[in-house]
């Protein structure tokens, strides 16, 4: 197995793993070199052909080494949604006897597959199969108006009461505006979630990778002089995807995040893209659940596959035990040593 950091093919791609390559935010070659430079994360890319020599299975993992989490083959960290893509049965089960010969042979505690639903992967015997997660999507079209009319009145009343109020939103134009959000974000991810945050430099890395071609946007919301909100949306294909986002909980009363939603909703229609992404939400979080439901958004499963056995961050329940005491003490400390410690432990848990 050829291990490197952005992967580059010998062989052709068949026409429809190609539009379905080219589809997938997490399958961007910027998005490899992101996790690759940041983490030093080997990407092992597995690959099926035909006779002709067309690539027919795509399968990209992630080989992650940790002395604190172990060994493991992840597709892909940080990612919430890697398709499994093969063009027929046999190269989908082809590619998952090399996961898990490779698996075998590097001596993993588990691989996991972030894939979602797929027909082949389900009648596996020897994966299992995790539903913690689902993901919430939005149909756009070329007209906002149009959207606004599938938004629940609660939802459409906040995003006018928040414009009532002066609340501003604001497209980032410059790569130092990120630290106003990685601010929002280091203390919603500790004091609110209880959870480490991705280092600032990760922030301005992504910055630098999509930003230029207008594939990230960053929108702060501003109410006298304060930035309250802010948003991150990575746009690939024909979907804008909700990314990041974080606010200040002294500020909530403004609505600002439904106004930040509806501005990038109306961004993603004025420029044509399809689907809105509000992305993986774990199914036991039905405040957040209800929230992207309200939107008029469609709810479809996102299972994720294991083996030999289900493990990991990912595979955790925010109900169990476990995750309630690391999430308490990690609200305990301050974001002194939160935000340096943060950055380091992500990438003991991709």
């Amino acid at each position: 197995m050829k291990v490197i950091s952005t992967p580059r093919f010998d062989h052709p791609w068949s026409a429809l793993i190609e539009q379905q390559v080219k589809n997938t935010l997490y399958y961007d070659p910027r998005w490899f070199e992101l996790i690759n430079k940041l983490y030093r994360y080997s990407i092992i890319p597995l690959t099926t052909t035909d006779s002709q020599g067309q690539i027919t299975g795509f399968l990209p993992l992630c080989s992650v080494s940790s002395p604190l989490t172990g060994r493991r083959l992840v597709s892909l960290p940080f990612s919430d949604h890697c398709p499994f893509l093969a063009a027929d049965e046999a190269s989908a089960n082809d590619l998952i006897d090399q996961a898990i010969h490779l698996a075998k042979r590097q001596h993993v505690k588990y691989m996991e597959l972030r894939t979602g639903s797929h027909d082949v992967l389900a009648k596996r015997s020897d994966l299992t199969e995790s539903n913690l997660y689902v993901n919430w999507t939005l149909p756009l079209s070329d007209h906002p108006e149009d959207v606004w009319k599938g938004l629940r009145k609660p939802v459409q009343h906040q995003i006018k009461k928040s414009q009532k109020l002066g609340v501003q939103v604001h497209t980032a134009q410059k790569r130092e505006e990120m630290s106003l959000y990685y601010k929002l974000h280091l203390q919603i991810r500790t004091k609110k979630h209880g959870m480490p945050a991705q280092s600032k430099e990760y922030f301005f890395q992504l910055w630098d990778m999509f930003a230029a071609s207008g594939a990230l946007q960053l929108l702060l919301a501003e109410h006298r002089g304060t930035t309250v909100a802010g948003i991150i949306l990575l746009a690939h294909g024909n979907t804008v995807h909700y990314a990041y986002g974080a606010s200040d909980e002294l500020y909530l009363n403004l609505a600002s995040n439904n106004l930040l939603f509806w501005t990038a909703i109306t961004w993603g229609c004025t420029q044509g893209y399809k689907r809105f992404d509000f992305g993986r939400t774990a199914c036991n979080n039905q405040g957040l659940m209800e929230f992207k439901r309200r939107w008029g958004s469609i709810k479809e499963p996102l299972p994720y596959y294991y083996y030999p056995r289900t493990d990991g961050l990912a595979a955790t329940s925010e109900s169990s035990w476990k995750y309630r005491l690391l999430t308490d003490i990690w609200r305990k400390l301050p974001l002194a040593i939160t935000a340096p410690l943060g950055g380091y432990l992500y990438r003991h848990l991709g």
